[in-house]
């Protein structure tokens, strides 16, 4: 046996890293503040990254900090999926039972993916939000364990992780935003080579400014000899140390097993390499712990004490005094978990590992598998297809490893492990020719096979390698490998060019489809058009519809008219009949807002209601995803911005609590287009700021900076508008084009051109939009871009250097004027608003034409539209006009000028305020001397009528019913409410109502509302 210096090989001295601990420490102090930290540990192997994390760690504790620990497990050359995380939620789950469970409510079935002590996972169809969702719930749960404790997760061995894992680490250090929690991750940076899969992650967080890279260097000749006289527990000689120091070249690893061999009185140049003297300490134990070394080196990162004994098949005894021998060596080490043991350094299981003869190798793999299918609970459940698999696949068994590699696939698309999915698919593929034909027969799609719809086939039907395949190219795409993902397509499509089996064929089109799209190669029209070509005259199935459902959301955003609804209509049609659900309803989604655009406005809102009802019952989270940014949009797209902005913001709930953090980048979006029509501002540029923060494609990143850009310019603030313009642009890029985001783009681009003094560039951009034309259902974009346009040219129309040019512009305006829908109210008086300035570009514009416009905002709620208009009627009044015209337009140019204050548009303000200082007009109201009026309404400027709607705006009711109320009209209700608005200074009936209740401008009583009739 050895000696008592063999159990201190590692020296109880903590020596060096008086810096790292630092800044590990000053990270600690400042996550208590509520700011995650994230850090990166990086060491070549041995110098010494576990010591430290295990340091600080023990420190962390002592401070009140909850540690839990996870590592990265590598078993052969493969990596359990999301296994650090696993660990390292259990550790915290044993620490605080009650608040991780209070944390996961409502969300266990998503996050037992990650932790199976949740309960059951969730089942249903995979998507591109499914491993985002679980991403995100993961966040969310860790932030809010983090708000009531200080918590530190420590992931060990990031060179061996799996792909899953590293996309996970790299999601929660990009978006962890509060908690009192540190996050840190060690890896070896002498194996990452120039394609180690780890590499590209930390170019990734190398531009993070929130993650912060250690580099561990080895010691000096001091630590060296302050790590050599711990271990010894005396004073090396300066010679030894001297020996020692050049042989191990400061890695601390090496200094300890330099410092035992000589001890043990082998000398430091025995040997011809480090990895030699490693073994050297390995063939010093008795046999038969040599033995059980070797079979631990091969069974993976840990083994379990029953999976070893069942694997060495030695004698109880015989099996724990072998291991106490390589324990007492320090060459295995108890598990933390202490169920199982492990190698005390990875350097020294790599030797024994390497040193193994390939047929020895093979064998104790098979004895792995052996016993695991022999009895499954030797291992964790979570662990088990995976490991097995990895037994029987390094056993060089295909008839038995093909089976196990797809189970561990399937297992592995169920956790959302897509990256380890494909992996697994493209090694079953790898086995598929070389396994027995009697193996392959038993096999069937119903158990490894899910993307590829049932086709109606007989149940005992062999699976195919065209299965495998399918399953693959969804793996490839879900997980980010969109290469390999289309590459899978293109082999799947070349042996489909052998059989007649269209279907199929389609499907992989679609595949292609989403794949060219993806890669920014093309819009995927090609690919869709083959697909439907295939499925032409063939009846209803699952393909079919959704080829057909493709289709129609395509053009739906490219292309929308009449083909799209009726490819919309027959798609419903199609899965209603075969019971596909999930299209059926993202069917019914496309075709509500195909109906509101084709005039059907009524019939298509009820349409796309129903289905966001369903799914949000159904808890079906893309569908409820879509149809809260779908639907939203479509209402704004008719005027209907307040209605827009509830479902919004019940979406923002439903998303969050879901975890479906694009979706809610979507909807970030289009609030922040709603609350800008409402002219709730400031509040548009907030939703606008999380729709870039929160996205994580480019469509919520374009859409915001659009927004950004359009307030920006609307509050004189030019070049941040033109920033945020070329944002926009490049978000969106030029691969794929949708009206959707070309014609709010060329609308913006138009307004800075002309805020900017580039007419002429102005044109050109107008000139390229009309050649491109208006598809169906465009017209809310296509309305603001001719109104920019318009009003440009209205605008130069005094100027000489602007008349080249000058007719086309207004000809190709015209033009598209009688072309245009105006299928809403909003868009009824947009139309008549580009008309009247249309005329001023002419000089023709008559107070009549403007107090037409101005009647067809004002029931609208769209405050900086209705100032607009309100300005341009004030100024055709003031143009030849008498003293009732002045009146009247000093009392339009007041309501305008409170609105510009209000919303701090700085442009409409001074124009407004240029105008009444050019006509001799007063903004404010000429005060009267006398005493203060004790009323506030009365100080407020309400008139008596004002004060009547006031009180029954306060009340919640409608135009309609003030008009009942009061015996007038709905359109003179509506410009009561628009001038108490102005004069309030308020944007919403909701803040009127709120400034009377504060300022107690009606007793409580008045305000009980009074029953109908």
């Amino acid at each position: 046996m050895l000696g008592a210096v063999e159990t201190r090989s590692v020296s109880p001295v903590f020596v060096g890293r008086a810096e790292e601990l630092g800044t590990l420490h000053d990270a600690l102090a400042r996550s208590r503040e509520g700011e995650p930290q994230a850090l990166l540990i990086a060491g070549e192997a041995g110098v010494g990254k576990t010591r430290l994390v295990e340091e600080f760690a023990a420190a962390a504790r002592r401070r009140g900090a909850v540690v839990a620990l996870g590592g990265c497990v590598e078993i052969g050359a493969d990596g359990l999926p999301f296994a650090p995380f696993s660990t390292a939620l259990r550790a915290l789950r044993r620490e605080l039972p009650g608040e991780l469970a209070a944390a996961a409510a409502g969300q266990e079935e998503e996050l037992a993916r990650l932790l199976p002590e949740l309960g059951e996972s969730g089942t249903g169809r995979h998507d591109e939000d499914g491993m985002a969702r679980l991403f995100e719930l993961t966040a969310r749960l860790l932030e809010r364990i983090a708000a009531g404790h200080t918590v530190v997760v420590a992931l060990e061995d990031l060179h061996w992780a799996d792909a899953s894992t590293r996309h996970l680490l790299a999601y929660l250090f990009r978006t962890l935003r509060t908690g009192r929690l540190v996050v840190l991750a060690t890896y070896r940076s002498d194996d990452i080579h120039r394609r180690h899969p780890l590499r590209p992650l930390l170019a990734e967080l190398d531009r993070l400014r929130t993650v912060r890279r250690l580099e561990l260097a080895r010691f000096s000749r001091e630590e060296v000899c302050r790590q050599v006289a711990g271990i010894l527990a005396h004073e090396p000689a300066p010679d030894q140390i001297d020996a020692i120091f050049e042989r191990s070249d400061g890695n601390a690893f090496f200094v300890e097993e330099l410092a035992v061999a000589g001890h043990e009185g082998c000398r430091t140049g025995l040997t011809d390499s480090l990895r030699d003297l490693l073994l050297v300490r390995v063939e010093g134990m008795p046999e038969p712990a040599q033995q059980v070394a070797r079979i631990v080196a091969e069974g993976g990162s840990t083994v379990e004490y029953r999976l070893l004994a069942a694997v060495a098949r030695f004698a109880e005894d015989d099996l724990i005094e072998a291991l106490r021998a390589a324990v007492n060596a320090s060459i295995l080490a108890p598990a933390p978990g202490g169920d199982g043991y492990r190698f005390r350094h990875s350097l020294v299981r790599e030797a024994v590992s390497d040193d193994l003869l390939p047929g020895e190798r093979s064998r104790l793999n098979r004895r792995y598998a052996e016993a695991l299918e022999s009895d499954p609970t030797l291992v964790p459940a979570d662990q088990r297809a995976a490991r097995l698999a990895s037994y029987w696949y390094h056993a060089h068994d295909p008839a038995k490893a093909l089976p196990a590699v797809l189970d561990a696939s399937v297992e592995a698309r169920h956790r959302h492990a897509y990256a380890e999915q494909l992996r697994l698919l493209e090694r079953a593929m790898e086995l598929w020719d070389t396994a027995p034909d009697a193996v392959r027969r038993t096999l069937r799609p119903v158990d490894y096979a899910e993307v590829y719809p049932p086709c109606g086939c007989d149940p005992a039907t062999p699976l195919r390698h065209l299965d495998l395949l399918a399953e693959a190219a969804v793996a490839g795409r879900l997980c980010g490998e969109r290469e390999r993902a289309l590459k899978i397509t293109k082999r799947a499509l070349r042996l489909l060019d052998d059989e007649d089996d269209p279907l199929r064929s389609a499907w992989f089109w679609i595949q292609r489809s989403r794949l060219v799209q993806g890669l920014a190669r093309g819009d995927g029209w090609k690919e869709i058009a083959t697909a439907q070509e295939l499925v032409r005259g063939l009846p209803p199935s699952e393909v079919h519809a959704e080829v057909l459902a493709t289709a129609a959301h395509w053009s739906m955003l490219h292309e929308p008219g009449p083909e799209a609804l009726t490819a919309a209509e027959r798609a419903v049609e199609y899965a209603r009949m075969v019971g596909a659900d999930d299209i059926e309803s993202n069917a019914r989604l496309t075709l509500g807002g195909l109906m509101v655009d084709a005039g059907q406005i009524e019939a298509g809102l009820t349409h796309m209601y129903e289905v966001r009802d369903e799914v949000v019952a159904r808890s079906l989270a893309s569908i409820v995803g879509r149809s809260h940014v779908n639907l939203p949009s479509v209402l704004e797209g008719v005027g209907r911005s307040e209605e827009s902005v509830g479902i919004l913001r019940e979406g923002l709930r439903l998303t969050g609590a879901m975890g479906l953090r694009d979706a809610e980048a979507w909807i970030w979006s289009n609030l922040a287009e709603s609350l800008i029509s409402l002219g709730r501002w400031d509040e548009a540029v907030e939703a606008a700021g999380n729709a870039q923060r929160r996205g994580q494609t480019a469509g919520p990143h374009g859409s915001g900076a659009n927004s950004l850009a359009f307030l920006a310019l609307a509050r004189g603030h030019v070049p941040e508008a033109a920033r945020h313009l070329a944002e926009g642009r490049a978000a969106y890029g030029p691969h794929d084009p949708m009206p959707q985001h070309d014609l709010p783009v060329s609308c913006l681009t138009i307004a800075v051109a002309v805020a900017e003094g580039r007419l002429p560039d102005a044109r050109a951009e107008l000139a390229r939009t009309l050649e491109s034309g208006f598809p169906p259902g465009t017209q809310r974009y296509a309305w603001p871009l001719l109104l920019e346009a318009a009003t440009a040219e209205a605008d130069a129309r005094a100027l000489p250097a602007a008349r080249d040019g000058r007719a086309e512009a207004l000809d190709g305006i015209f033009r598209t004027v009688k072309r245009l829908t105006t299928n809403a109210p909003v868009w009824l008086a947009h139309e008549r608003w580009v008309r009247a300035e249309l005329q001023r570009a002419e000089g023709l514009s008559t107070p009549d034409t403007w107090s037409e416009v101005v009647t067809a905002f004002e029931p609208l709620e769209r405050p900086y539209d209705l100032a607009r208009v309100r300005y341009r009627l004030a100024e055709s009044l003031l143009t030849g006009g008498g003293e009732d015209e002045r009146d009247r337009a000093t009392e339009l140019l007041r309501l305008a000028h409170a609105v510009a204050r209000h919303l701090a548009a700085r442009p409409l303000a001074e124009s407004v305020t240029a105008l009444a200082q050019r006509a001799r007009l007063p903004l404010a109201p000429v005060s009267e001397p006398a005493l203060a009026p004790a009323d506030p309404a009365e100080a407020l400027g309400l008139t008596s009528r004002e004060r009547d709607v006031l009180r029954l705006v306060a009340v919640g009711h409608t135009n309609r019913r003030i008009a009942e109320e009061l015996f007038i009209s709905p359109k003179t209700a509506s410009v009561h409410v628009s001038n108490i608005l102005a004069k309030l200074g308020v944007s919403g009936r909701g803040e009127a109502a709120a400034v009377a209740h504060r300022l107690g401008l009606f007793p409580a009583e008045s305000l009980i509302p009074r029953p109908a009739g």
